[in-house]
């Protein structure tokens, strides 16, 4: 089999994108390779690990699982079943904490549910004059986490638990989170290789709102005055993530799009 070969097995079975980037892992080839060169053999592991791939990536496997590994703002992040693959979405979290963390010369960041820790080591990295912390109660998502950390230069702390629960007694200046928000039994959870992600950092089992409910009613205990809360939820969630801030207490609840002009981000000062 030759790399012009490889490609055309996998034609009409998965994207050619996603064929050509999964050759090129497999091989070590480049894309100039593929263009210049389409009759280079492709030798046994190799070839077998392609198909193999090819295979999972039709069957719905998301492809950063195949490589382990994902771009996000700019920076290539270790994936692995135990988190889920970052999404561009997630960048309105970010911007919307560094944009509070800029007029701050020191602060105390917390991430809740901090998954592969693009949220955290983004921040960690972009705001240097922050001190970040990241909680996740899953340890193999912690796993991934620190060595994402540690290949990025991150400087982040981090602690396994659920929510709040590794951080009694502190306080901080920020905390956000993207918690699990998709409803049980919501038609999403089948799509866009999701049955293949950890379905504890996709859905609570209820009605979606259950983390943020549980991430709002314990903020006030942990952030200090005129402290923020911002957080990641559904399409349809906006509504009821400002209700639940001023029930909590919080003042300017605000909720903000993504780029597709879908609620995304709300958030509140305590």
């Amino acid at each position: 089999m030759t790399l012009g070969e490889a490609l055309a097995l996998a034609r009409g079975r998965i994207a050619r994108l996603d064929a050509r980037l999964l050759l090129e892992y497999a091989t070590g080839c480049t894309h100039a390779d593929l263009l210049a060169r389409p009759e280079t053999p492709v030798f046994g592991p190799a070839g077998a690990q392609y198909l193999e791939w090819v295979a999972r990536r039709e069957a719905g496997e998301p492809l950063a699982y195949l490589t382990g590994e994902a771009e996000f703002r700019g920076r290539v992040f270790q994936v692995s079943p135990d988190v889920l693959v970052p999404r561009p979405e997630t960048e309105v979290l970010i911007d919307l904490a560094v944009d509070r963390l800029k007029a701050m010369k020191t602060a105390r960041v917390v991430d809740l549910g901090t998954g592969s820790g693009v949220v955290a080591l983004s921040l960690a990295l972009e705001c240097p004059q922050a001190d970040v912390f990241a909680v996740d109660l899953s340890p193999g998502a912690i796993s991934v986490a620190r060595n994402n950390a540690g290949r990025l230069g991150a400087r982040v702390e981090f602690r396994t638990g659920s929510w709040y629960a590794p951080l009694a007694g502190e306080r901080f200046d920020l905390i956000v989170s993207n918690p699990p928000y998709v409803a049980a039994g919501d038609p999403h959870l089948a799509l866009d290789g999701l049955p293949h992600e950890p379905q504890m950092a996709l859905t609570d089992g209820g009605d979606g709102l259950d983390c943020i409910r549980a991430i709002v009613a314990g903020a006030a205990a942990h952030l200090q005055p005129g402290g923020w809360l911002l957080f990641e939820h559904g399409y349809d969630q906006g509504e009821a993530s400002r209700n639940l801030l001023a029930a909590a207490g919080f003042k300017e609840a605000f909720t903000t799009p993504d780029l597709a002009g879908t609620d995304r981000v709300s958030g509140g000062k305590i």
